[in-house]
């Protein structure tokens, strides 16, 4: 439904989107998320039309736009919903979502859908923000677009109704069939959103993948790190795993085309993640714990291998280990680990 072509985006000197190719399937929500300044907005804005990109092809729904035929953004059956909701301030709920709507039944049809039926004749300034945003959502709907656009759209809101709006955001997009990009800085976000989750850095699209995936399988230790917390112990490769400081891991590989062999070793890093882990207070215990911090739940806690190496784990709210404590550091996960090959003069990623 939308194809994209070698995309290159500059700001006067400043290469911004660098050769991004992008391939999103009719229905499809695509996450595209990457730190602040890595060009997920620009590369946004110039989907919609509002930027005019340096060099690239981009085709939605078997219509193309390049620099030399220039389509407008009242001409690519795309809407799109910013973060800072846009609303028209002088017109009532239902006058915003029914602006330029040619069908009115569209207009009830999502006030309805988005639970605003209620607020049809509020003004903007009446409205949590939460409210704003559906709105917001509701007037891209009306309009039946091919494919819709989101900027950052839950920025602007508090945590604890984030989670419940974007599960909202996305049953509706579902409803209506419509293809979707949401771009947002946020991993936890994209993974809840996304059908598939594109990961951008500086510039570039580094990974395409499930959630799931960039989670469990992330092909580089930057996308590593993005998803959630987790630490990289070093490690010896063979043929029956990874050796470290805590033990024996079976592994899978994401960087290389090494693959141990009964006659090879290799210097690798072991991707593991704070619950992967368990610690068990013990002497003489291979880690001294270092910090401990309450987070509801659970806790969490820094340890320092003996090994001079240190490790994050986050055990249940009803495990209590003082700093200082000398524990042993195992891994309680049966799922195979993450390695990354180590080359010589290699920079972390």
């Amino acid at each position: 439904m939308l194809s994209i072509e070698t995309l290159n985006i500059h700001y006067g000197d400043v290469h911004v989107v660098r050769n991004l190719n992008l391939h999103i399937a009719k229905g499809e929500i695509l996450a595209l998320v990457g730190p602040t300044g890595c060009g997920k907005s620009s590369a946004l804005r110039a989907i919609a039309g509002l930027l005019e990109p340096s060099k690239g092809e981009i085709r939605i729904d078997g219509q193309a736009t390049t620099n030399d035929n220039f389509v407008p953004p009242e001409k690519r059956s795309a809407g799109m919903v910013f973060q800072d909701f846009a609303l028209f301030p002088h017109l009532n709920v239902e006058e915003n979502v029914g602006f330029r709507v040619s069908e009115s039944s569209q207009v009830d049809l999502w006030l309805s859908n988005l639970g605003l039926k209620a607020f049809r004749e509020s003004m903007p300034e009446t409205l949590s923000g939460g409210q704003k945003q559906r709105v917001a959502l509701a007037r891209s709907l009306a309009h039946q677009p091919k494919l819709l656009l989101l900027d950052e759209p839950l920025s602007n809101l508090d945590a604890a109704l984030k989670i419940d709006l974007r599960l909202q955001i996305r049953h509706a997009i579902k409803k209506a069939g419509v293809t979707a990009i949401w771009v947002t800085h946020d991993q936890n976000e994209a993974m809840a959103i996304g059908d598939r989750v594109a990961v951008m850095r500086e510039g570039r699209i580094v990974q395409v993948d499930t959630p799931e995936k960039c989670y469990e399988a992330p092909n580089s230790r930057f996308v590593a790190k993005f998803f959630g917390d987790g630490s990289f112990l070093k490690g010896i490769a063979s043929e029956t795993g990874a050796e470290t400081a805590i033990g024996l891991h079976p592994f899978v590989h994401t960087n290389g085309a090494f693959l141990p062999s009964a006659n090879s070793v290799s210097q690798v890093e072991v991707l593991i993640r704070p619950h992967d882990i368990d610690l068990i207070e013990e002497t003489p215990g291979n880690a001294t714990v270092q910090t401990q911090a309450y987070e509801g739940e659970t806790r969490h806690y820094l340890v320092q291998l003996d090994s001079g190496e240190t490790l994050e784990a986050r055990l249940s709210h009803e495990h209590r280990i003082q700093p200082e404590t000398r524990v042993r550091a195992v891994v309680k996960s049966r799922h195979p680990l993450v390695a990354f090959h180590l080359k010589k003069n290699q920079p972390s990623t």
